[in-house]
């Protein structure tokens, strides 16, 4: 299995979404907040450190209904999942 390349922007882009700061996200992920506020600062490239790591950031959002789009014609991106009726 591949690891999805999900980068830092993105991650911003969808706690911004959600309206999630990043005290929720680290809750959510099992991540630490010292953690996220490290990546997050790093810069707008994929996701450093370990891969659990980013793997745990992105299954957090993706459960609160977040799609990670890999190329929509413009770049990379984020959208918030359809609700089913």
């Amino acid at each position: 299995m591949s690891i999805r390349k999900v980068s830092i922007r993105q991650i911003k882009a969808a706690r911004a979404l959600l309206g999630w700061s990043q005290p929720d996200l680290a809750a959510a992920s099992g991540v630490s907040e010292p953690t996220i506020k490290r990546l997050e600062a790093a810069g707008d490239g994929a996701i450093g450190g370990r891969a659990d790591t980013g793997a745990k950031l992105v299954a957090a959002l993706e459960s609160a209904g977040v799609e990670f789009i890999a190329e929509n014609g413009g770049g990379p991106g984020v959208r918030l999942r359809k609700k089913r009726p």
